[in-house]
Order: structure tokens, then C-alpha cells, then sequence
């Protein structure tokens, strides 16, 4: 047999096993799904009793991630749709709709009829017809305990004009998964990848799905050429050509009983049709090799289409795997990709011209002022600000702010100092905290970033924080909502036996924050009369210590010794403390 014979051969081979996988998943996910249904049809019962639109300004929505946040296409408003929230025990999924009005920086939540089922992991492209449309594809819904998840392959539109929501009921389509990404292209919708979880078995996919807008119906692509391997998570773009480029993304596959075995992916591909972009052309996967500095290494991080024919990508995590406990760095950098070009570049904070002309003539002033004028502007130096960081329930929830100064100059020659300001790079200034899975979206070249999440030891910290940046100038970045601490809620395992019933936790919001207001009411702030002060302060160190080392690191950078780090790590954390009793 000749090569093209055994690679043919090897080709069906996988394919059939992918397809006794995909069986096995579905027979053991048949029964788990089954179950959630029921719970599912409980909660859209209840979705049906709404019978208008009701438009209520609100706060900003409760703290989520793996929502989608899009831009309207003739509005300035955002629109916020689903996402997760876990609290250490409960797992709670939304379908409330919110729209983020960005002249006014204000918040309505907008209850329509008969909404999608609650879910997470989905995904929502917008496209202008009719006064806009949001298009919502698959996603998931977990059981409360987080063990159990069903997969939906349902297809829904919000009408933006008319503020109705129309399940669009089409044959042919992607099977249950989240994960996936979609992109609105030359009046289709391309759905590429994604995954299906059972408590068992998983199977991730590289399939290629296209939804025609005008005729309503689904088509499976068949692309020639070597294509991505299956995953979840990926960067998706589509460019003005109609192609589609991929990035990275995560997988994973099981190396043994119980072992399973993480990729992190940093391949890159281009989806081309060979015709004009019509349903029935030919598409040729192609592989990239972009030039340029490509994003390290991670999962989690969400994209967005900015201006210029760039794709961009945020934030993420990169974890290190160990024996019995997972690790991560989690990133707040952005990424763009010139899709023209085929090259990606990091994205820096500029020096506004402002600010140039100030350091000429602070630098000018240096020469003039001597050894006082350089000791003023050493006062000066980066200084990391940390705002309320007392949660609720005790634990520490911590924005960071940090805001530069010229302090470092004077230790860099004029040289490097001209360069720096050629080159445009700015110093660390106010900008989102490191985080995964945040919401992303683009309107007239402003990034807005909301919500995500992050990790300190074995808490997860949920975000509800809006950010922007101008993409245009990337000068600085605006802190349009602060993260409320108040809003965070973190339960230990061993709490697990004063539970509510499962029902209430899987709801999402509502029960949530009638609890809270109810607990308030009944005992005010939670009070350990047993515990001394000393006590209490020891038990708070133990438990965020190595989130203040991370935090004073970074602050003081990474030839600090360590000792003086725990130090200064050490007094930070006892003056929070002592600000928050």
C-alpha cells in the first residue's frame, strides 16, 4: 500500500474512533441529561409566566463569568447575557439580559418572554439586520454540586428592535457542546469546536457548522486540507474576505483510568472557501505561521474584533499542572493579530503626547534642580493601591490599581529613557487585575472587558468590574465599575451540610440575593465572639499569605529578596486587616 493509501487509511480510522467515542459520551451523558431537563423545564415554566418587557435600571450586574457581553450594532449600549457564578459549594447559571448604556455608564436589566433556558459557555454574535440581532448558540447547564451538565444545541435570536426573543428551530445543526466559538461571516454563522461533558467521559470537537441568516438552515462544512485538532476556547476571527482564522484554544484527553492529560494549543489556522463564500464552495483548511510576538501559552482568555483589521485577545491562565494540586498565572496583557499582515504584537500603553512634553521638561528640570528635584521625583515610583478588599464573609477580595510614576527614569540613562519614549511604552498604571474567562466587547474602537475571574489558593474570586480602553490611542485604561468586595461569597466544603435545596442554588441570582439581605436583616455582620482579635488576624494571614506575597512581588519586582517581600507582604495584609474591623 502506498503512503497516500496508509494516510487515507489512518484518516477513516480516527474518524471512527472520534464516532465510538461521541456514542459513548452520549449513551453515559443520556441519563445525567435526562435528569437536568426536568430541572431545566422547571425553570422555563417559570420564565413563562413574564408576559411584557419589563426595563428596570439597576446596579451592575452580580459577579459571572463565562457570560457574553456584546455590542449593540446601532446603539452604544453593551448587552450581557448568562455566564456562571460559584460561590465553594453552589454552582448558579443565568439567562438575565442587561444592557450597558456607555454614554450614560449605567445599567438596565431588561426582562423579555420567554428567554433562552440559563446557561454559560455559549456563544452570541450580533449582526445588523432589522434593527439588530443577537444570535445565541449552545452553551451549558450545570446541577448545582457542579457534577452533573447538560449541553445544549439550541439556536435562539433577540430581536433587538422589538425586544423579543425567537427560538429558531433548524435541522442539521451542531451537537449539544460549550466551549465552542462562533462568528457572524458573509450572512452565515460559523461555529467551529467546542466540547461535551458528561460526569464520565468528555470528547472535544473540530467540526465546522454554517447557519445561512436568509434561508434558516444548517450546513455541515467538509473542509479539505490538514485542519485544527479538536478543542475548546480558541480565538476565532473572521476577515473581511470571509475566512476564518484560529488560534490556540485547550483540550485534553485521558492518558490512563482517572489521568487526564492537558493541552494548551498555540497552533494557528486559516479556513478559506474557494468561492465566492455561497454554501455549497469548497473550504480549505491552511496552516499559519504568523510572524511577530505571539501570546504565551494559556487557556481561558477571551477575544474581541478591534478596529484596523485586528483580532485581539485578553487575560487567561496558565496552569501548572502538579501531583495533587493545579497552579495558576493568570494575565491581564492583551494581544492583537493583524490579520493583513499575519502577525501578532503585544498590546502597550503609549505615552499620551501630554505626558511627553511633561517629561522633557521634568527631565530638563532635573539637570537644573539637582539632588532635591531627584529625591522628590524618587518619592514618586510606582505605587500599587489596593481598594476595600474585606468580602462579606471575611475573606479578602482585592482590586489592584497601580499608578506610575517617574521614578524609574532616573535610574536609566538618557539613551533608554529617549528610546522608551520613541517606542511609546508606558509604565504599569490602572488596569484590570489579572483574570480568565472575563466578557469582551468592542464599540467604536473601545475594548470594554467585564466581569471573569481569578484564583488565590483554593478560592475563586468572581468579578462584576468594567474596564475600557481605547484601542486607537492605548493610552490608558478606565475603571467604569469598581469591584464591589460585598458582592463576593465564598462557602468551605465542610459547610456544605447547612445547605439550601439544589433548586434554589441552580436558579442563579435572585435566591441568592434575597439570601443575603435576609441574613443582614436576621444578624447583621457575622460575629465570632469566641476568637480574639490576635486570633483572628493569625487565622486571616494564614489563609491570604500567599496572595499579599504575590501582590507585594509585584509591587516591588522580581529582584526583590525575598524575605524583605514576606515583609512588606506581612505589613500589607495586618493594615487591611486592621482597616477592616
Amino acid at each position: 500500500m502506498g503512503k497516500k493509501g496508509k494516510r487515507e487509511k489512518k484518516g477513516k480510522g480516527a474518524e471512527k474512533t472520534a464516532a465510538k467515542m461521541e456514542r459513548k459520551v452520549s449513551r453515559r451523558a443520556k441519563k445525567e441529561e435526562e435528569d437536568l431537563e426536568a430541572l431545566i423545564a422547571e425553570f422555563q415554566t417559570l420564565d413563562a409566566k413574564k408576559t411584557q418587557v419589563i426595563e428596570t435600571s439597576c446596579p451592575p450586574p452580580s459577579p459571572r463569568l463565562n457570560g457574553s457581553l456584546s455590542a449593540h450594532p446601532e446603539k452604544d449600549e453593551l448587552i450581557l447575557f448568562g455566564g456562571e457564578y460559584f460561590n465553594g459549594q453552589k454552582t448558579y447559571l443565568y439567562n438575565d439580559l442587561y444592557v450597558y448604556n456607555i454614554r450614560k455608564n449605567s445599567w438596565t436589566k431588561v426582562e423579555i418572554p420567554n428567554p433562552p433556558p440559563r446557561r454559560c459557555a455559549h456563544q452570541a454574535a450580533v449582526v445588523p439586520t432589522a434593527g439588530g440581532q443577537l444570535w445565541v448558540f449552545g452553551g451549558e447547564f450545570a446541577s448545582p454540586n457542579g457534577e452533573q451538565f447538560y449541553h445544549y444545541k439550541d439556536l435562539w435570536v433577540l430581536h433587538l428592535a422589538t425586544k423579543t426573543w425567537e427560538q429558531i428551530k433548524a435541522s442539521g445543526g451542531p451537537s449539544g457542546r460549550s466551549g465552542h466559538r462562533m462568528v457572524a461571516c458573509k450572512r452565515q454563522l460559523i461555529i467551529f469546536g467546542g466540547f461535551h461533558e458528561s460526569a464520565r467521559d468528555y470528547i472535544y470537537y473540530n467540526d465546522v457548522y454554517a447557519f445561512n441568516l436568509d434561508s434558516f438552515m444548517w450546513s455541515k462544512l467538509a473542509p479539505s486540507g490538514i485542519g485544527p485538532a479538536p478543542r475548546s476556547g480558541c480565538q476565532m476571527a473572521a476577515t473581511p474576505e470571509g475566512s476564518i482564522v484560529i488560534y490556540g484554544g485547550y483540550s485534553k484527553q485521558r492518558v490512563k483510568k482517572d489521568v487526564d492529560k492537558g493541552t494548551l494549543h498555540t497552533d494557528m489556522f486559516l479556513l478559506k472557501t474557494e468561492g465566492s463564500g455561497k454554501e455549497e464552495d469548497k473550504w480549505v483548511w491552511s496552516r499559519l505561521n504568523p510572524s511577530g510576538v505571539k501570546p504565551t501559552p494559556r487557556s481561558g482568555f477571551s477575544v474581541a474584533i478591534g478596529p484596523n483589521n485586528r483580532s485581539l485577545l485578553f487575560g487567561g491562565v496558565h496552569d501548572e499542572e502538579e501531583e495533587e494540586s493545579i497552579e495558576g498565572d493568570f494575565f491581564n496583557d492583551i494581544y492583537f493579530y493583524d490579520i493583513g499582515k499575519n502577525r501578532w504584537f503585544p498590546g502597550q500603553l503609549k505615552v499620551p503626547k501630554s505626558e511627553k512634553r511633561k517629561r522633557r521638561r521634568g527631565r530638563q528640570a532635573e539637570t537644573d534642580g539637582g539632588d532635591d528635584e531627584v529625591e522628590k521625583q524618587a518619592l514618586q515610583g510606582p505605587v500599587e493601591m489596593v481598594k476595600e478588599v474585606v468580602a462579606e464573609d471575611g475573606t479578602v477580595m482585592t482590586i489592584k490599581q497601580v499608578i506610575s510614576g517617574p521614578a524609574d527614569e532616573k535610574e536609566r540613562s538618557e539613551s533608554e529613557a529617549e528610546e522608551e519614549e520613541e517606542d511609546g511604552a508606558l509604565g504599569p498604571q490602572v488596569e484590570p487585575c489579572p483574570r480568565s474567562n472575563a466578557m469582551l466587547a468592542v464599540k467604536h474602537g473601545v475594548l470594554y472587558v467585564y466581569g471573569g475571574m481569578f484564583e488565590v489558593g483554593d478560592r475563586q474570586f468572581t468579578l462584576s468590574d468594567l474596564y475600557s480602553i481605547d484601542l486607537h490611542k492605548m493610552e490608558e485604561w478606565k475603571v467604569l465599575v469598581e469591584m464591589d468586595p460585598k458582592t463576593q461569597e465564598w462557602l468551605d466544603e465542610s459547610e456544605s451540610d447547612e445547605e439550601e435545596d439544589d433548586m434554589e442554588g441552580a436558579e442563579g441570582g435572585e435566591e441568592e440575593e434575597s439570601s443575603e439581605e435576609d441574613s443582614e436583616d436576621e444578624g447583621g455582620e457575622e460575629q465570632h465572639p469566641s476568637v480574639q482579635p490576635d486570633e483572628k488576624h493569625a487565622d486571616y494571614l494564614s489563609r491570604t499569605e500567599q496572595y499579599w506575597i504575590k501582590v507585594a512581588r509585584s509591587n516591588m519586582g522580581p529582584d526583590a529578596k525575598e524575605k524583605k517581600v514576606v515583609k512588606v507582604a506581612h505589613a500589607m495584609a495586618k493594615t487591611f486587616y486592621e482597616d477592616s474591623i
